[in-house]
């Protein structure tokens, strides 16, 4: 990826199985039903009937360069089942194991009976800025490849689609150009395959990684800026007709959270009281291991904003979602040993947390109250270093767990990592950061979820 999110809060354990789960769980290890790791980042959504499809990158390979374009299905947003890939490279195109396709998204064309791919099409140094077209007559295809190309002769690299709600189903190509500085909206031809026109433009915008969301005739756009891999806040701006006039920026989310650490890649509509924000949490240094951020978007306080839930539940009957609710226990109310000890700043809950864990800093947490089976779990630390940092985790004396720590944007800055701990019914002990010899993040409290 060109530029995005650096880095994610990456759970070195045994992956995490939610194929059957019941909930949501932004940035923990989402596996399909055959137990593998879902591959699709930089994703694309589709609903036929009461099927929902998942395109995106697969990364398994760890490389940016071009593995597949993946297909998975489900039929409630949690349980997904990978199908063929439904694009894969050709040797001598623009879409071989030495380019790169990016942003995969699909719309079906009603005209043709058609499904159409869009896609970020470019070399290993993102020198060409294309588009690229790729159609099936089923939903995860495979795929033909038909074409590469910048549209009206202008980069696009970053992109997504839109399709209105008009009779003609009416689809735009959105794109950041111009080496990232304009994004562009343009509308496609009637069988999908081009652009025929420029319908706005977002003049030194330098936005990325957009898609757009229309609710009680408003069109919001929301993207992010460009800032390499590092974590930024992004945006929402909305419009009365896609040829604008635009409203100035706004945050989806506090701005020194950065997005809770993600990027936009695809926004899911479904009423006027439910909206799903999807984004990546990227690993550039080990691309297949990247998650999956999708919060509730709300607009209670009359802009969309993001909900930032731990632990989450979808209901598609009802068209509305449920925040799950856990028990939380204070990081300073553990018991201290080595070098640890307690931290005083406004930012932490109730005004302390604990620092200078690990290189021989613990904290032990008694009387934790489980149900006896796993359990999320919740960190929330905060990490004012430039680079990452790792907990242990042990529960009862088991085998300890180590969690990766971004940095949080500033020492003042709390964000929440989740892993799913063995808990016995009743009582446990959960020791933090012991047996390691580097530092890590202050840890402020813990949340644990009976949702599972």
């Amino acid at each position: 990826m060109l530029s995005g999110i650096k880095d994610f809060f990456f759970l070195v354990v045994t992956a995490v199985t939610l194929a059957n789960a019941a909930v949501i769980v932004p940035g923990a290890t989402w596996t399909d039903t055959s137990g593998n790791v879902i591959q699709a980042h930089g994703g694309g959504f589709l609903k036929v009937g009461s099927t929902f499809y998942w395109f995106g990158e697969d990364k398994s390979h760890n490389s940016g360069l071009f593995k597949a374009v993946s297909c998975y299905t489900s039929s409630d947003l949690v349980s997904w089942t990978r199908q063929n890939d439904a694009l894969t490279p050709i040797s001598g195109t623009m879409i071989s194991t030495s380019n790169i396709v990016e942003r995969p998204k699909v719309v079906f064309n009603q005209k043709n009976s058609e499904y159409v791919m869009w896609f970020h099409s470019d070399t290993s140094n993102y020198g060409a800025a294309q588009v690229g077209v790729a159609t099936a007559r089923t939903p995860c295809g495979p795929y033909t490849y038909r074409s590469s190309f910048k549209p009206f002769g202008a980069d696009s690299r970053d992109m997504g689609l839109f399709q209105d709600d008009d009779a003609d189903k009416t689809t735009y190509l959105l794109y950041a150009s111009d080496n990232n500085q304009n994004f562009k909206i343009s509308k496609l031809d009637a069988n999908y395959y081009n652009v025929t026109s420029q319908v706005s433009q977002l003049t030194a915008s330098t936005l990325e990684s957009p898609g757009i969301i229309k609710r009680n005739g408003v069109y919001h756009l929301f993207a992010s800026h460009t800032t390499g891999w590092d974590p930024n806040p992004n945006k929402f701006f909305t419009t009365s007709s896609l040829s604008g006039p635009w409203s100035s920026q706004a945050d989806i989310a506090p701005a020194a959270v950065r997005t809770y650490f993600s990027q936009n890649t695809f926004d899911m509509f479904f009423n006027s009281n439910l909206a799903i924000y999807m984004g990546d949490r990227w690993r550039p240094t080990l691309l297949g291991s990247s998650r999956y951020i999708w919060f509730p978007l709300s607009w209670s306080t009359g802009k969309p904003q993001i909900v930032p839930a731990d632990v989450w539940s979808l209901n598609l009957s009802t068209g509305t979602y449920t925040v799950a609710s856990g028990t939380t226990y204070e990081a300073e109310s553990g018991t201290l040993g080595g070098s640890s000890s307690i931290l005083s700043d406004s930012s932490f809950s109730g005004g302390r947390a604990v620092g200078w864990l690990g290189n021989g800093g613990t904290l032990t947490m008694n009387n934790i109250q489980g149900i006896g089976t796993s359990q999320w779990v919740s960190l929330y630390f905060a990490n004012g270093d430039s680079t990452w940092r790792t907990t242990t985790v042990s529960v009862n004396g088991g085998p300890a767990v180590v969690v990766d720590q971004p940095n949080t944007g500033g020492g003042h800055v709390i964000l929440s990592v989740p892993v799913k701990l063995s808990l016995r019914s009743g009582a446990n002990t959960v020791i933090f950061a012991a047996g390691q010899s580097n530092y890590a993040a202050d840890l402020d409290k813990i949340i644990v979820y009976t949702a599972t």
